[in-house]
């Protein structure tokens, strides 16, 4: 077999950090920002919603009201309840992360996320070298690549 032909195409995971800047802090701030208004205006919907079907039942129901309407009633609250302390949670992990970002200090590194990539190897290449691949970034733009391409 002709060496120089063995060789493989590998999938790795490629992690991606940012250089903590004033404009990195200012649009992940931002992102979080809009992130929390939008569960503040999905909480305010929900009770709208939980307090219209209610009032239809009650409307549609005689009165007093019988024990398969106040179970229904009992029902949505619970529903709502339920739906209110998901989106209150998310909204309390949201306010952390916007803590944890103001609290960043210049020219730090963070994590990002992950990305894939595909890379070249043969006999002899270290391959744990070759999986330890990063890409740094500042304000978005590739600044550094480290480890084996």
């Amino acid at each position: 077999m002709d060496e120089s032909k063995s060789n493989l195409l590998l999938k790795r995971p490629i992690n991606v950090k940012a250089i903590v800047t004033p404009r990195w802090k200012e649009e992940v701030q931002q992102q979080l920002q809009e992130q929390i208004n939008l569960i503040d205006t999905q909480l305010q919907q929900l009770d709208m919603q939980g307090q219209r079907a209610i009032s239809e039942i009650q409307k549609q129901s005689l009165q007093p009201l019988g024990p398969q309407v106040a179970q229904q009633i009992e029902s949505i609250q619970v529903q709502v309840n339920q739906k209110k302390s998901e989106l209150l949670e998310q909204k309390n992990q949201q306010l952390q992360q916007l803590q944890q970002v103001q609290m960043l200090e210049l020219d730090q590194e963070v994590n990002q996320g992950q990305m894939e990539s595909f890379f070249q190897i043969e006999p002899g290449d270290n391959l744990v070298r070759k999986m330890n691949v990063e890409i740094l970034l500042r304000d978005g733009i590739v600044e550094e690549i480290r480890g084996d391409i």
